[in-house]
């Protein structure tokens, strides 16, 4: 039975529940809902297991906060044994619209302190992730009160049409094949 680890990255915390450095949080709460999981407190994070078609899915929510993601990533992967390229990290994406969502096998940091962390925790930047796109509309000076922030009003069609994409694309992922998935993906626009 092939296994797969589900990383959704994020803060805890109340204050942070739902802001765009959280969207990683909320796609893989939805897919271990989608699947009948429940997270349940676990050693660094809350931790979901679920089973679908044949392959069983550990979905991990750090509670180490983002800075220390790559603590939480290591000790789930070596624990349940997943193979890094079984892996998938959702994650928020400044760089990226929030009309896209970017899957690769791997792929630099680009400044998030989350990635940065689990880069350094594994030694390699070469293990799948998703990229959530949250745009960057924000004045000079704001990023990080709109990274922290709540979605905008006429947002949020948009995010719950992606995170639904997201857990779409994960079960892909799993399914197919990250090659494929990202054909399917990486030139969609959401609107």
């Amino acid at each position: 039975m092939s296994k797969f680890l589900i990383i959704g990255l994020g803060n805890p915390g109340y204050e942070y529940a739902h802001t765009r450095h959280n969207i990683g949080f909320d796609v893989v709460t939805e897919f271990a809902l989608k699947h009948g999981g429940l997270f349940a407190p676990g050693r660094l994070a809350d931790v979901a297991e679920v089973k679908w078609k044949g392959k069983v899915f550990i979905c991990i929510k750090p509670t180490t906060y983002m800075n220390l993601s790559g603590k939480a990533f290591k000790y789930w992967m070596d624990k349940e044994k997943v193979l890094l390229e079984n892996t998938l990290t959702i994650v928020d994406e400044l760089a990226l619209p929030l009309s896209k969502i970017r899957l690769r096998p791997s792929g630099s940091d680009a400044g998030h302190n989350g990635l940065r962390d689990i880069q350094l925790t594994l030694g390699t930047d070469k293990y799948p992730k998703l990229r959530f796109g949250i745009g960057n509309n924000f004045t000079k000076g704001m990023q990080v009160e709109f990274v922290l922030g709540k979605w905008f009003t006429e947002e949020i069609p948009v995010v719950k049409n992606k995170i639904l994409s997201s857990v779409e694309a994960i079960e892909n992922f799993a399914a197919i094949g990250i090659e494929r998935t990202m054909n399917l993906v990486n030139n969609k626009e959401f609107a």
